[in-house]
């Protein structure tokens, strides 16, 4: 099995991930990366917005909340996440492109960034 994505770079509106720049918010899989991930609700985060994440079966979600962090995570989504059992891990984007890095390689990641504010 090939290695996880690795994200070599990031700033405001702009990600690499395996020497592939990405413009718009993405979601990282161990095998795979989504691009162009939209959110019912713009800024505020919903359930129904992680299904696929939630599908790919993860023991760590890791959410990027954008480079000022005005992505919200309702206390819906946080319950349910950790109701299944599976580490949540929250922070502005840097941050969680940081923290990505530091498990892919040990644990079943998946990070869901909001590239922009």
């Amino acid at each position: 099995m090939s290695s996880p994505p690795e994200i070599q770079a990031y700033r405001f509106g702009r990600i690499v991930i395996d020497d592939v720049v990405y413009n718009r918010d993405v979601i990282i899989f161990p095998d795979r990366v989504r691009s162009n991930w939209w959110r019912r609700d713009g800024h505020n985060l919903a359930i129904e917005d992680l299904v696929e994440v939630l599908d790919g079966d993860p023991e760590v979600i890791i959410l990027g909340r954008g480079a000022f962090g005005s992505m919200k995570v309702s206390d819906d989504v946080r319950e349910l996440i950790t109701e299944r059992g599976i580490e949540l891990v929250i922070f502005q984007t840097e941050g969680a492109c940081k923290a990505y890095n530091e498990l892919r390689e040990r644990r079943r990641v998946i990070a869901a960034l909001h590239l922009s504010c």
